[in-house]
Order: C-alpha cells, then structure tokens, then sequence
C-alpha cells in the first residue's frame, strides 16, 4: 500500500487546478473500478431492508466489517416476512443453517467493546453465536493506541458490496421521514432515541469485488488467517434499489495509520482537498464534525476569493457528552468562526435538520459533492481522526459526461430538498429565483417552524475550552501524537505532584480521549 504521509504543499491535494482527473490511484484513491450498478442509499431503514434482501440470497460468503454491530437489532422493524428472521444475530443463524456453502465474518473494532460490555458481548453468549463454526466473529485490535477501526462495509459474494457510514448497530434505524415518536425507532431495550441521518452506497461488478479484498486483507491483518475470495459472481442487486448510476468508475480512497511496518495512507485527506481546490460554484457537506483544520483552512481560502465557490455545511445540532461537546464540538465553533470570517461574499452556510416536530435530527452521514462533479460518500467525517488517525473507506465518483453530472447534482439536491421537506423541484426554482446559488435557495425555503433547515448558531467560546479543543486530545492528527501529548503532560505532573496523583491524572487523560472519540453515540456514533 502506498505511503501517503505527503502534505498539502508537496504535491498532495494541488493538483486540481491542472485539469486532470480528481481520482488519482496511488494518491486521491486506492483504485478505480467498475461498477455495473451504483446507488446512494438514504437511512438505515432502506439501507438495511436492501442488505437483508441481498444476504438470504449469499451463497458462499458474507463479510461484515464495522466499528460496531449489535446482534439484537431488528433489520426490518414491523415488517416481518416470515421468510426468515429480523433480528441480525438470529437472521445469520437462520442462513448457515439453510446454506451449507455460506460462511459468515464479521469484523469488529475491539475497543468498542468497553463501551458496549454488557450490551454486546452478553447478547452474543445468549444467542450461542460462538458455536456456529460457519460465523467468524472477531475483534480488530490492529490500530494504533486510542485510535478506530471505522470502516463499514459489507461485501456480499464479492458480486455486491455496501460501504458508508451505516453500522448495523442500535440507535441507527430510522427512514426518511424522521417522524416525531415512530414506534419503531427504538433501542433492544425499548427506549426510544432520537431521528437519525445516514448514507451508504450500494456497489457491483469490479467494485464489489474490490471491496472484497479490502475486507480479506483487513480480515488477514486482524486474524493472521485468510479468508479464500469467491470462485463465481452472480446477480444480488436488490429488487427494492434502484440504481442510480450504470456502468461508472468508482474510486476507492481510503485513510490509514502507520502501525506494524505498514505505512500511512491519507488518500481520503488528498482527495477531499484537492476536489475543493477543484470546486467552481458549490461544495456541499454532511459530516457528523466539523473540525478537521486542514480541511477548514482550504474551505476557507476558497470563501476568501472573490468568485470562488460557495460552501454548505450539514452538521448535527450538537454533539452528544460532555466531553465530545467540548472537544469536538468546540473546535467546530472555532473553525466555523473562522470561515465566517473568510467569507467575504455571503456563499457560507451552516445549518442543521429538525424533523415537523422541530426535533434536531442527529446527522450521521459523511457526504462530499463538489459543483455536479464528484460525489464522495463513505465513512470518513470532517475531522482530524478521519483524515490521518482511524481506518476509514469512502467510495467516490467523479463525472464523466453531462448524464453523470445530472445525476450527481440530483443526487445532492435530493438531500437539500429531504432537509427542507421540498421536492427538488421546488428547491431548483427557488435556487434559481436566488441567482442560481444553493444557498440562496436553501435560505428561500427554510422555515423557523416544522420540518426544514435551521442556521446554526455559533457559542462563544471561552479561553479554557479554545485550549481542550487545540490539544486535540479526542481527535488527534497521527498516530504518535496522543501518546505525545499525554507523555508531556504527565512528565510535568510528576514535578508537581505526587505519585499516584499525577498517575490518575495522565491515566484519566487517557481514557477521556478514548471515550470522547469512541463512545457509542456520544463520542461519535462512529
């Protein structure tokens, strides 16, 4: 694999003014393949409905890589078919028993496990998973200190293959509509949780089958072990998806830390800059941050030219704990104020979704469209980790022809327009009645009551906090620097303190960067 340790200035994210392609193997992405058949996939509930559809029909192999899953979950809430069970643990049960040739591998991040002990580790012992020689479960240990294992992908036979920011996991389900109190949006448990916004895409052909060799090699690193790719193809695209784009080169881009010998890869870094350097008239963003300083500095730039594009940002309200507010989400606040600074024109926008109920609607996806060009959807968020410290997989795809660039900008304008309870329609007139700026449509359309965009509002922020969130110590740039950092800050407490005191300290730094790039929903629904 490449190293990708190169930074913006030596060649890395520069090249998009020159005219050439955006996907660059070896620099901007992994590989470009060919998809058959490509489709973004809006929320969980659609996105796990196509899955289920997909694996009853698995011959030889399933394999599911995430940051977490949680085997309790119900992939199709209310809609029980009766072909085979809704409840993940028990629906890949139901298919080893029923498909002698299939087997299972599910790859899980190991840290994740703290957070969800109880929650997780017991259901898999209930459910006697562990006795099912066909399903391979194992937790991925194979990353830096702190740092995440944040891909979600699942590849199905190598013929189709999911990959965005959707776990199969709790607090995730949830369609379209993002209704006030649907009943079926709740926890194993039974308690409820708040509307959700995700993305994934849906893949066949070469691109499948690429992704299939990312997960095997994932799989060989975390387990020494070599899962054998399948021999024949065949047809698994879901009935109920259709496709959006046929026949389209899809780039793979990828972010990996140094760890082992294997060098970094920060293909998702370089092609995010270089496609701003690239953007003539619009940048569009869902990201669950907003806090990468290399990303913000090029957004920037761009607001500061005079006919540079303009950029609209979707983010959550806020984030969830303490910790991860004041990380996190205290480096956004910094960053944004920067940008409105910057934005000498008026083309910056930052909002967040509420659902009718005026119910801020968690944004979870991690979308990237630049004017009708390029299309980048994955799991990679707007911020330091994602861009250098945890292992990440976004799939893009960059325009070929006039019928692609009217997909990709039907692609974006459907999101707008979801947000703002629109058709796309509607949004086109009044972005045109605005000068033909995004913007200026959104802010014609948005409303202060019911389902629809609202501005974000911008907290003031005090010394001590400026200080928390510049440490990075949740959302560290590299490998080596948390250890760094709490290595320094632990040597200037054992001057000052006693043993165990300054022991306690530097060990409860620790875990507060663990927790608050880790934790369930609350440090990042990762």
């Amino acid at each position: 694999m490449p190293d990708q340790t190169a930074r913006p200035g030596d060649g890395h994210g520069e090249a998009a003014t020159d005219g050439g392609a955006l996907l660059r193997p070896g620099d901007t992405c992994w590989q470009v393949a060919r998809a058959g058949r490509f489709s973004m996939i809006v929320d969980a509930a659609d996105y796990f409905a196509a899955a289920r559809e997909a694996m009853l029909r698995a011959e030889h192999s399933i394999v599911l890589v995430g940051w977490d899953f949680d085997l309790r979950i119900d992939l199709a809430p209310g809609k029980d078919d009766g072909e085979a069970p809704i409840k993940l643990g028990a629906f890949l049960k139901d298919l080893v028993r029923r498909k002698p040739g299939l087997q299972i591998y599910i790859l899980k991040w190991d840290m994740a496990v703290l957070y969800t002990l109880t929650d997780h580790l017991l259901p898999i012992f209930a459910l006697d998973l562990v006795r099912f020689r066909r399903i391979h479960l194992r937790f991925d240990s194979t990353h830096p200190w702190t740092a995440a294992h944040h891909q979600k992908i699942a590849v199905i036979d190598d013929s189709l293959a999911f990959c965005g920011s959707i776990d199969m996991t709790t607090d995730r389900w949830d369609t379209r509509g993002h209704l006030p109190g649907d009943e079926h949006r709740v926890r194993p448990d039974g308690s409820p949780y708040p509307p959700w916004h995700d993305v994934t895409t849906a893949v066949d052909g070469e691109a499948a089958k690429a992704l299939g060799e990312l997960c095997r090699e994932r799989w060989r690193i975390a387990t020494g072990r070599r899962i054998k790719p399948p021999r024949d193809g065949h047809d698994l695209w879901p009935g109920s998806l259709a496709p959006q784009l046929r026949d389209v080169d899809v780039g793979i881009s990828r972010t990996m830390p140094a760890f082992g010998g294997r060098p970094a890869v920060h293909e998702i870094e370089a092609l995010t800059l270089a496609a701003i350097g690239r953007a003539r008239r619009s940048i569009y963003i869902e990201s669950q941050y907003f806090a990468s300083l290399r990303i913000c500095e090029a957004l920037a730039a761009r607001l500061a030219e005079p006919d540079g594009p303009e950029v609209i940002v979707v983010n959550p309200l806020s984030a969830d704990g303490w910790l991860e507010q004041v990380t996190m989400g205290t480096a956004r606040d910094i960053l944004r104020a920067d940008l409105d600074k910057a934005d000498r024109d008026g083309r910056f926008g930052f909002y967040h979704p509420v659902n009718e109920a005026g119910e801020p609607i968690y944004v979870h996806a991690k979308v990237l469209v630049v004017d009708d060009d390029l299309l980048r959807v994955g799991s990679s968020n707007i911020n330091n980790r994602s861009m250098g410290f945890d292992t990440e997989c976004d799939l893009a795809v960059e325009a070929r022809d006039d019928g692609e660039r009217d997909i990709i900008a039907s692609i974006r304008d459907d999101l707008v327009a979801e947000h703002l309870a629109v058709d796309v329609e509607t949004l086109r007139r009044a972005e045109s009645d605005a000068g033909g700026t995004l913007k200026g449509g959104i802010e014609r359309l948005r409303t202060d009551e019911g389902r629809s965009l609202r501005s974000m509002p911008l907290r003031e922020v005090d010394e001590s906090a400026k200080a928390l969130a510049r440490s990075h110590l949740a959302d560290p740039e590299r490998p080596t620097d948390p250890e760094r950092r709490i290595s320094h800050l632990a040597k200037r407490m054992a001057r000052r303190m006693p043993t165990a005191g300054w022991m306690a300290l530097s060990t409860g730094a620790v875990l507060a960067g663990i927790v608050a790039g880790r934790r369930g929903r609350s440090g990042a629904g990762r």
